[in-house]
């Protein structure tokens, strides 16, 4: 099995979906998470608040720097996650498909290096 990472890619500066949308949105998402549990392919989910709350630490020099905000800005941001344990690719890509379908944003999917025991 390998782990792959399903990303949620969100627009700035983009308007919430009204409160009777964003709540339908959130249950088919739930119960997408629920199909992931339920089919052992469940690992990790969660949402990001915005970018603006961000703090980015570089290292130089032996010491650390900390700014504040995004460390690089876009058109789009990493909105939320998801860690699933696939067979191969394909079966990551139908998560991936589920997922688009469930939150109505784009997903990317994306591997992680080397294999998972279990």
């Amino acid at each position: 099995m390998k782990h792959y990472l399903l990303s949620v890619i969100t627009p700035t500066g983009g308007e919430m979906p009204a409160p009777e949308v964003l709540e339908g949105i959130m249950r088919n998402v739930e119960v997408f998470h629920e199909e992931l549990r339920e089919a052992g392919a469940w690992v990790f989910a969660g949402g990001l608040n915005a970018p603006s709350t961000a703090t980015v630490v570089h290292a130089k020099d032996g010491d650390t720097l900390l700014t504040d905000g995004p460390y690089a800005e876009g058109k789009e941001y990493l909105g939320g996650l998801c860690i699933i344990k696939a067979p191969d690719l394909d079966a990551a890509l139908d998560w991936g498909r589920k997922a688009a379908r469930a939150i109505t944003l784009p997903i990317e999917v994306r591997p992680f290096e080397g294999e998972v025991e279990g």
